[in-house]
């Protein structure tokens, strides 16, 4: 025997959080684990998305907009990931272990931009 759960109310504050989700969901086109192929441990990239996300919080970003974690399959295992905007995925490869030449080749070419629009 199934039991089927329903409510009778509904509330369209509900609603307006269900499709803002899906808006936002429709900006993470990245996934942290993408920086596996460019080098990174699981670990640094663990620790590039906290950092990330710290520097969101502080800075009064609206995290969700830029950060959820989801489930992704890498070499035949399930892992825990984190899909991404384009802003979220370039703190968390500024925020990434600076011995890696992506890392610092990035953080050169972020402040020359920088200071050419100075």
């Amino acid at each position: 025997m199934e039991i089927t759960l329903f409510t009778k109310d509904f509330r369209h504050s509900d609603s307006i959080a269900h499709f803002m989700d899906f808006y936002y969901s429709l900006q993470l086109r990245y996934l942290a684990s993408d920086l596996l192929n460019e080098g990174l441990t699981p670990n640094q990239i663990n620790d590039a998305v906290v950092k990330a996300m710290g520097v969101g919080k502080s800075s009064g970003m609206n995290l969700c907009q830029h950060f959820r974690p989801v489930f992704s399959g890498v070499d035949k295992e399930i892992i825990i990931d984190c899909k991404l905007s384009h802003l979220a995925y370039g703190l968390v490869v500024l925020n990434a272990d600076v011995e890696l030449s992506l890392v610092g080749n990035f953080q050169v070419s972020v402040l020359e931009e920088f200071l050419r629009s100075q």
